[in-house]
């Protein structure tokens, strides 16, 4: 899961990545817990020698004075999941909506380049031959041209933007993203993000502060800074979930006395492929998954006691996975 941070130079983009990642962290990669509260009631029942939460891993990509990417950087971002990009709304010398516009409207002209050179290339083979091109992949492209002329993303489209025939075009206005508005401390309090539409999000922080409470050493130290301000937390926590939201992720648990660990799966994948997850071989063998909900083991507090109440199941392979689901899969090697 790999989520790249663009915006302009000057937004705070840098901040809030050394935010995320810590201020130990050298370069421009990191691997970003993803805070999961359901791990610690589980941890408090097994005492395992081991927990471990999900993972993401943010990459800092440099911005550019009057593009927020650039032609090489776009090429960079091909492979990552998800964009948080992050806008100059506290300077007071940048438009942030016009900062939106022109990100959007970078990665909507990278994506009818590439289809405007494949649909060219298609219509030369046709000349040559029919059965050298995919027809199904031609359908697929004259219909993300037309959203594109509309001037609107591919991501509007969620279907399309799924679609595996596109898949391998790695379009990038198909990506999700989050627009991380760096405002002014003094404007937190009243600042009201746009509404969300498909597949974009938006949330307000000061990179500044985050920046700031991030290098606190305690948490005695980072809880009086919080109360001098008169703020209850990091909004980071809320940037971590935001991206794992957009990402289509929910998470399932697993739970024993030598780990309890949390564990990334697309939503509506099932039981099978959340055996994938873990191992191959968990896969190939599955016979069968013992599932207990989140809010039946908050009731029940064991296992055992779940057990004798019915509330822990016995499913097969086509189970869809819930969030929060705590699974121990049967399988044989």
């Amino acid at each position: 899961m790999k989520t790249a941070i663009i915006g302009f130079s000057g937004s705070g983009k840098t901040e809030l990545f050394r935010a995320l990642a810590g201020p130990q962290v050298l370069g421009n990669r990191a691997m970003v817990k993803v805070p999961e509260p359901r791990l610690e009631p589980l941890s408090a029942l097994f005492k395992p020698k081991k927990v471990t939460c999900t993972e993401i891993e943010y990459l800092d990509l440099p911005g550019g004075g009057t593009q927020a990417l650039g032609n090489r950087l776009l090429s960079d971002i091909r492979g990552a999941d998800c964009l948080l990009a992050v806008l100059d709304a506290f300077s007071g010398t940048q438009d942030p909506l016009k900062q939106q516009d022109s990100i959007e409207a970078e990665l909507m002209v990278s994506d009818m380049a590439v289809i405007e050179k494949k649909l060219d290339k298609i219509l030369e083979d046709k000349k040559k031959a029919r059965h050298l091109y995919n027809l199904e992949e031609e359908e697929m492209l004259l219909k993300a041209q037309e959203i594109l002329e509309q001037e609107m993303p591919l991501r509007i489209d969620r279907n399309l933007a799924m679609n595996e025939v596109l898949k391998g075009f790695a379009f990038l206005s198909a990506k999700p993203v989050l627009y991380a508005w760096n405002l002014a401390e003094n404007r937190l309090a009243d600042f009201q993000v746009p509404s969300e539409e498909t597949n974009m999000g938006h949330i307000a922080f000061s990179a500044r502060l985050e920046r700031e409470m991030s290098e606190l050493e305690s948490e005695q130290e980072l809880h009086e800074f919080m109360q001098d301000l008169g703020i209850s937390g990091s909004v980071l926590d809320r940037v971590i979930a935001g991206t794992y939201l957009l990402l289509g992720l929910i998470t399932f648990l697993t739970a024993g006395d030598k780990e309890v660990r949390a564990w990334p799966l697309r939503s509506g994948q099932n039981a099978w492929e959340a055996a994938g997850v873990i191992h191959s071989d968990i896969q190939k063998g599955f016979i069968r998954a013992e599932v207990l909900a989140w809010n039946d083991f908050l009731r029940c507090k064991t296992f055992k006691k779940a057990r004798e109440l019915g509330m822990l199941r016995l499913e097969g392979k086509e189970y869809i996975v819930r969030d929060g689901d705590v699974i121990t899969f049967r399988f044989n090697v």
